[in-house]
């Protein structure tokens, strides 16, 4: 065989031929050498979304808004109905607050909406029937919340209770307690205008140009703003995020898991006082009964603002979109002229394809 033959291999002469070892070495590093697939327009916007959760209400608050704008025409786009939506939304909003908290580490608390209800009526019971100053008498109520919250965080964190089921408890518990201390009687809106005006002090209203807004609404956006602020800028905020993402592993890192999460139920739960504040503003007088769907309402607020159920991802600025996005829809059907049912049915159908978005925008992290 000449020099200048080809080797079996195609191996250049003088080179002896590679070793099954070397061939298999020459492939691995091969397969190593691989480049990041390239995303299509749907596998981009699937990892903006990822990035950015919030962006999905907004898209949907946008859309929601210049439809009902086409159907309904000016009158959809007037300072009337945009207060309007803003005091329909702001009890919803304040307790959403309390419930992106409790979601973000992946619970959840069904008894916010008797939380709040139980430090109304201990505001109104205080101040009118007992006589105390009004300031005190709300000091107490946002007292009795944070207790709530606190005694909710220490059945999960400490005896390791599932959140769902402590909070079905402690819902029927303080729902109790509240019709109990208050034998079931409602104080008047004119009672509590004459003994604690402070309590109804979240009902004023004041105007800006043409529209009247209330103080309970610039409350709500203040508190999200806050909270916005103190889950993205401070350790406990970081915290919040990291234990919903993987409790075991936030653990692992130094994070007192157990601390934390009782933290988060009493600030819940102080949240929960201060909607209580904002019902009384809301509805002028103190009910036992009032604010019954509330704990729904506020999941469904903070499941179509983007925050995940599965803890981890989300914001409170997502949670008042979604309030916004259940407002807007209620008042641009509402104007339209449609059953009140429509709105439930829609809901509904936001809350499923909320979740399914969810699911669709995790897959980029498994």
């Amino acid at each position: 065989m000449s020099e200048s033959a080809a080797t079996p291999d195609g191996a250049k002469p003088g080179r002896s031929t590679p070793t099954g070892f070397e061939a298999a070495i020459a492939r691995e590093t091969k397969i190593a050498e691989f480049d990041e697939p390239k995303l299509g327009a749907i596998g981009r916007l699937q990892h903006f979304l990822h990035a950015y959760p919030t962006m999905v209400p907004v898209m949907v608050l946008l859309l929601s808004v210049a439809v009902f704008g086409a159907l309904i025409g000016e009158r959809f786009f007037s300072l009337q109905t945009l207060n309007f939506i803003l005091q329909q939304v702001t009890i919803v909003g304040i307790i959403g607050v309390a419930q992106t908290l409790i979601i973000l580490t992946a619970g959840i608390d069904l008894s916010v909406g008797a939380i709040m209800v139980l430090s109304s009526v201990v505001m109104g019971q205080l101040a009118v029937n007992l006589g105390l100053p009004a300031p005190l008498a709300l000091a107490c109520g946002l007292v009795v919340g944070t207790i709530c919250g606190f005694i909710n965080g220490l059945l999960v964190a400490r005896l390791k209770l599932p959140p769902f089921i402590v909070t079905l408890g402690t819902w029927f518990i303080f729902l109790s307690t509240n019709f109990i201390y208050s034998a079931n009687e409602t104080i008047r809106a004119q009672s509590v205008a004459t003994e604690a005006p402070l309590l109804q002090f979240l009902g004023t209203t004041f105007r800006v140009g043409g529209a009247t807004f209330s103080y309970g609404a610039v409350f709500m956006v203040l508190l999200v703003l806050v909270f916005f602020y103190i889950l993205n800028n401070t350790a406990w905020g970081r915290h919040v995020y990291a234990i919903g993402d993987d409790q075991d592993a936030a653990r692992l890192s130094g994070i007192s898991a157990s601390k934390t999460l009782v933290s988060v139920y009493a600030v819940s739960g102080l949240i929960c006082g201060l909607a209580g504040w904002a019902l009384i503003g809301r509805i002028g007088s103190i009910s036992p009964t009032s604010g019954a769907e509330a704990n729904i309402q506020s999941i469904t607020a903070v499941v179509i603002g983007g925050t995940s159920l599965f803890g981890g991802r989300g914001s409170v600025f997502g949670t008042l979109i979604g309030a916004l996005i259940v407002g807007v829809f209620a008042m641009g059907l509402r104007i339209w002229g449609t059953d009140p049912q429509w709105t439930q049915l829609t809901v509904g159908a936001l809350i499923i394809l909320a979740v399914a978005a969810d699911q669709w925008i995790r897959k980029v992290s498994a």
